[in-house]
């Protein structure tokens, strides 16, 4: 028997022992006791690797079972209706494995102790929680941190936050849901946009402005009343919580400068149903700082050596970003790009080689002007502010 077969009978043993998807630590400990003569294998450590949905809690890797073991299961949070079973056809059914699945699992993001509250925080923190529908547009260049705010303001309020990353063949299938083949069998699998309404949770249409005329399947969705799934026939309301924020480089008027190639004109009729649009800068130096010695801090390096080269970096893009909006070169250090830096450095405990692997990704003329303009700030040099490209 290979490895992946004894993998599959010890999933195929726990499963019929404990007759559920969801276990929790104890229960997976209590199973490997009671069927300690039956299990192929002695080691768990691939499956508490592999499978952990969060801290004492792991999902049976099941889904090449059968259907009907998960239409016959009983789990301690979902109770399955007979009669929406016997309603629906059975290659259409809406009942599926991962429908179970997602009732259990927690879409509330984890706190960063490192996240610092800067921008438009307190607005959107404010709107989520209150609770009411009110979609968001939230619009700025590139690593300055948009979408991380959003995940951060529902990990510290505990809402649920769905996260869905649109590209330009994002359509109605991967947002509100389509049939699957499962099993054999030809299932309904509810998108992520249709969860979200469901929880009540903040659905984060993020990179937005990447998407072509096929996002306009979300038109009812953005007005707050529900939406119809017209391939199964139901109708689909949002629970008390839901709303929409949506984050984007653009305005979704395209990009003139080419920096965001891929970038699409939006539809103005969807732009319209965003009630407020947030305009996020980078974050002022001193933001920016905290925002890098957080990093530091995170990764245990000295707290003189934060500070010092903390100060440097933050220096340094900021120099760069008043050129670039000067229109003197084309390329920009983001905050995204100085966490990259301060993280490499707690690897290498190295300034220049973290700065070089941190902007090798820059064409070679400004990869030169980048390093020498920071070779010139670390050499404290009186003068820093004049144009080094």
């Amino acid at each position: 028997m290979t490895s992946a077969e004894k993998r599959a009978k010890a999933v195929e043993l726990l499963y019929g022992h404990l007759g559920k998807v969801i276990i929790s630590k104890a229960e997976l400990d209590k199973a490997l006791v009671d069927l300690k003569d039956e299990l192929p294998l002695k080691s768990f450590r691939w499956f508490t690797d592999s499978y952990r949905l969060k801290r004492g809690q792991f999902k049976l890797p099941v889904d090449n079972l059968p259907l009907s073991e998960f239409l016959n299961q009983e789990t301690e949070s979902t109770e399955i209706s007979q009669s929406a079973v016997k309603g629906a056809p059975s290659v259409a059914s809406v009942i599926t494995a991962e429908s179970i699945v997602a009732k259990e699992i927690s879409f509330i993001p984890d706190v960063e102790e490192s996240y610092v509250p800067w921008g438009h925080h307190k607005d959107l923190s404010s709107i989520v929680k209150s609770g009411v529908f009110y979609p968001i547009f939230i619009t700025g260049l590139s690593g300055n941190g948009k979408t991380y705010m959003v995940e951060q303001v529902c990990a510290q309020l505990k809402r649920e936050c769905v996260r869905v990353n649109i590209t330009v063949e994002t359509d109605e299938d991967d947002l509100l849901g389509g049939f699957r083949l499962l099993n054999g069998e030809t299932v309904f699998h509810k998108g992520p946009v249709v969860d979200a309404m469901e929880r009540g949770a903040v659905l984060l249409l993020d990179e937005v402005d990447l998407a072509s005329n096929k996002i306009l399947c979300l038109q009812p969705v953005l007005e707050g009343k529900g939406v119809y799934l017209k391939k199964i026939n139901q109708w689909i309301r949002p629970a008390d919580g839901f709303t929409v924020v949506a984050t984007a480089n653009t305005k979704g008027k395209g990009s003139d400068s080419g920096a965001f190639i891929g970038t699409n004109i939006l539809n103005e009729a969807f732009l319209e149903r965003f009630a407020i649009t947030l305009e996020q800068e980078y974050p002022k130096n001193t933001v920016e700082l905290r925002i890098v010695k957080g990093v530091f801090e995170s990764a245990n390096v000295d707290e003189t050596e934060s500070q010092e080269f903390g100060d440097k970096l933050v220096r340094w893009a900021d120099i760069i970003r008043k050129t670039y909006f000067d229109g003197g070169i084309d390329e920009i250090i983001s905050t995204r790009r100085l966490v990259h830096i301060a993280k490499a450095y707690s690897i290498f405990k190295d300034r220049i080689k973290s700065i070089n692997l941190c902007i090798a990704r820059f064409d070679e003329e400004t990869k030169i002007a980048f390093k020498e303009l920071y070779e010139k700030i670390d050499g404290d040099l009186e003068e820093t502010s004049e144009q080094p490209f």
